[in-house]
């Protein structure tokens, strides 16, 4: 599966509540670095970093990467990595397209693997990846994106049948923290772009949602790690640079 995967990198400099932040700088690195280091760590394919800006091309081919200039009007990441897909890979060479955000610095990189396990299962349109839930505090913490999953005894694939901000589903028993990492069939990419955007992905801010509304099927991989975090503000940035000093002082 190695040999049929791009993976892609999404990235702009317009973010409101930390400007430029792909350029931000953790332990004498960009974050984008960082980000593109993990990737290609995960050694499924080739990298690319598609840019909303051309100062991140150029960042991006300081160290040594590709990078490809995209619209910056493109409204979502998941369109910037298509368009990115299409001119990297006009022929369809890569079967399989894994969408790694940009922010994710302290990602690692065997998750990007784990993302493409539930391709095995011919039906899967979209594979990502869920931890369980064990600090009490996220499940009412609506920046931890929740996933009503359809999986049972010693499975560690299940299929996603909503994603959610709030807490799903009542009752007891696992609830899973979402990763956002995404993992795409080719074709599916190419026709979840081209969905109209839905209601609950408004409502949710979630744009997975779009995909299940429109009968697309989501499988997600569960894993026994700690989630990734991805870095918005000041605050993060600091907590990103706290763990990335902290591990190369290992």
């Amino acid at each position: 599966m190695a040999q049929k995967t791009l993976v892609i990198i999404p990235t702009r400099l317009a973010a409101t509540r930390l400007p430029n932040k792909p350029l931000a700088d953790i332990c004498g690195k960009s974050m984008i670095r960082h980000v593109w280091e993990k990737a290609v760590g995960a050694n499924v394919g080739p990298v690319v970093v598609a840019c909303g800006d051309s100062e991140i091309v150029q960042e991006v081919k300081s160290f040594g990467g590709e990078a490809i200039l995209t619209d910056p009007t493109l409204p979502t990441g998941t369109d910037r990595v298509k368009a990115a897909a299409d001119i990297y890979d006009p022929q369809n060479t890569y079967e399989f397209v894994v969408n790694v955000q940009g922010d994710l610095p302290t990602l690692d990189p065997s998750l990007i693997r784990e993302a493409l396990d539930p391709f095995r299962n011919p039906p899967v349109d979209i594979a990502t990846l869920a931890t369980p839930i064990e600090d009490s505090h996220e499940l009412t913490d609506g920046n931890v994106v929740k996933i009503a999953l359809s999986v049972g005894g010693d499975e560690t694939i299940g299929r996603a049948l909503y994603f959610s901000r709030t807490l799903i589903p009542s009752g007891i028993g696992p609830h899973y923290h979402h990763i956002g990492l995404y993992a795409f069939r080719r074709e599916a990419l190419k026709r979840f772009v081209s969905l109209p955007v839905n209601s609950l992905e408004v409502r949710e801010r979630l744009e997975q949602l779009r995909a299940l509304a429109h009968g697309m099927r989501i499988d997600v991989k569960v894993v026994n790690t700690k989630a990734p975090f991805g870095v918005d503000t000041p605050d993060d940035l600091k907590k990103a640079i706290r763990v990335i000093g902290e591990s190369y002082s290992l």
